[in-house]
This record gives C-alpha cells, structure tokens and sequence, in this order.
C-alpha cells in the first residue's frame, strides 16, 4: 500500500491533461479486467435505461470505467497539489452559498458522481461533518483523513455512530455533507422508485431535515471537458422540503438524481449494486 501511495504522490506533479488521459487507459483497461464491476455496471444501465440500446449502454459503461479511473488518479491533486492549483481547477457554479451555511442547520447533498470529493473540497468555506468508513489498512485510512482534513476542520462520523452525532453537529452549525444515495439494505429505507425500479433508499435526509429544521443544498462535482478540471454547482435550497410524507421526500431525492444523472451519465457511480436489496420475494437482478 505504501508503494501505491508513493505512486499516487509522484502522479500529482502531472499536468491535468497527461494526468486525465492515462486515467482514461487505466479505465479502458479496467473495464476489460474485472468483469464482476462490468457486469455490475450493464445491469444497472439496463435497469436505468431500457430507452436506450445495448450498444449505447455498453458505451456508457466504458466511459464510466474511465472517468472512475480518472478521478481515482486525480485524487492525488486533492491530496498533495497546492491550494492555488486547486482552486484554478475547480470552477463553481454559480458560487458556494457560504451565508446559507451559516445561516442556520444545513445539508449538502452530494450524490455518488465520480467527482464528489471535489465537491467537498469546493464546500470548504467552514468546517463542515460528513460519514466516514475507516479502512482497514492503516497507511490508507491516515491517507483518507489527511485528505479530508487538509482543507480544514471536518467532523467524521462512522455509520455504527448513528444518526444523533449528525444531528448534534447540525444543531451546533455544522454543515453536514451528506452522500444518502447508496443500498445499504432495509434498515432505515424505504423501497423508492429509481429510475423507474423500486430501490432500498436511505430515508435519512428527510428525517435529518426534519428533525433540525435543516435547509438541503444540492451539490454536483462533474469534470470540464478536455481535461480543463471540474465543474462544481451548487443547486437552490428545497422549498417544502421535507413536508409531512417522508417517502415522497426521499422520492423526491431520487427524481433530483435521475435528472443530473441523464446530464452526465458516464460518471454516475454505476458499479454499486444499487438495487442489491430487494423486496420480499423478488429475485437478485445481479445472481
């Protein structure tokens, strides 16, 4: 692990372009590699998209598999590359809403595009929470923290922690970035539309919201075409949200993904078993 680290140092003194390009090849390749993820990636796409043909949708999945390996690579400017060249990259649309966060509880929600650690980076106006999954390897999970913690000050919260250490943070003005959009099975979810296919969906932002009056700001990290660096924009706070119906709040959240997924397709995390929990008596889409 210390040699892929030390690896992954030395790639940051890349030019962005040379850096994006061999993040492509590693991607290509990967996507022949390991099957499983590719197998993975077609079924959610067919899942996704019927409307499209299977050729399209293999290109899709190409094209993920190298923007996932891209933004892999890239992580290494947002470890070691200096705050003034990290700030060139990054293009903010149409600006942090900095007098939001502080104006009382917040949530960023950031969905699982490949990007989305740029998107916590571009928050970084004040210290911010977030869910932290500590790594079994030490070297990596103190690369992981030094990564988060470079920027400035951040709270992580294990998911065995529950949901009363967020709320306290979001109570003591702490904006809490928030990535609900993954299946980690029946507790705390709802069976919510997805594209059309009832997914296991976290039920956790409504009822954060709900419990401390929390404002939700959508935030979507995305890459600049020909390898110019990111696009990060920030979205207008709901209205109404959550209301008095949780589940057509977290359906609400999904329809949210949906669209910026038809945007940017290719760099929606599609190797995710998505739909892994199934309701009772229907069948594994992925066995």
């Amino acid at each position: 692990m210390r040699i892929l680290i030390a690896f992954l140092w030395l790639l940051h003194w890349l030019p962005l372009p040379i850096l994006g390009r061999l993040g492509n090849a590693v991607g290509w390749l990967m996507y022949y590699a390991i099957p499983k993820r590719r197998k993975i990636a077609r079924i959610n796409l067919r899942l996704c998209m019927p409307e499209l043909t299977e050729a399209q949708r293999v290109d899709i999945a190409k094209r993920h598999f190298m923007a996932y390996s891209r933004s892999i690579l890239e992580r290494s400017l947002i470890w070691w590359a200096s705050f003034e060249r990290i700030r060139r990259l990054i293009h903010i649309e149409p600006a942090v809403p900095e007098a939001q966060m502080k104006d009382g509880p917040t949530i960023l929600f950031c969905p699982h595009f490949v990007c989305l650690d740029v998107g916590g980076v571009a928050a970084r106006v004040m210290p911010l929470s977030t869910m932290y999954a500590p790594q079994k390897n030490k070297a990596f999970d103190d690369l992981l923290r030094y990564g988060r913690e470079r920027y400035g000050p951040v709270r992580l919260f294990t998911r065995e922690a529950g949901i009363k250490p967020i709320i306290r943070a979001l109570r003591e003005g702490l904006p809490y970035y928030m990535l609900p959009d993954m299946d980690f099975g029946e507790k705390d979810a709802a069976f919510v539309p997805f594209f059309g296919v009832p997914a296991a969906t976290l039920t956790a932002m409504g009822r954060l919201a709900g419990a401390t009056g929390a404002k939700v700001i959508p935030v979507i990290a995305t890459f600049l075409p020909d390898y110019n660096g990111y696009r990060v924009q920030f979205y207008p706070a709901w209205e109404d949200y959550p209301g008095d119906d949780i589940i057509a709040a977290t359906r609400r959240m999904n329809a949210f993904i949906e669209d910026r997924v038809r945007e940017h397709p290719a760099e929606y995390f599609w190797t995710h078993k998505r739909f892994k929990t199934r309701p009772p008596g229907e069948p594994s889409f992925y066995d």
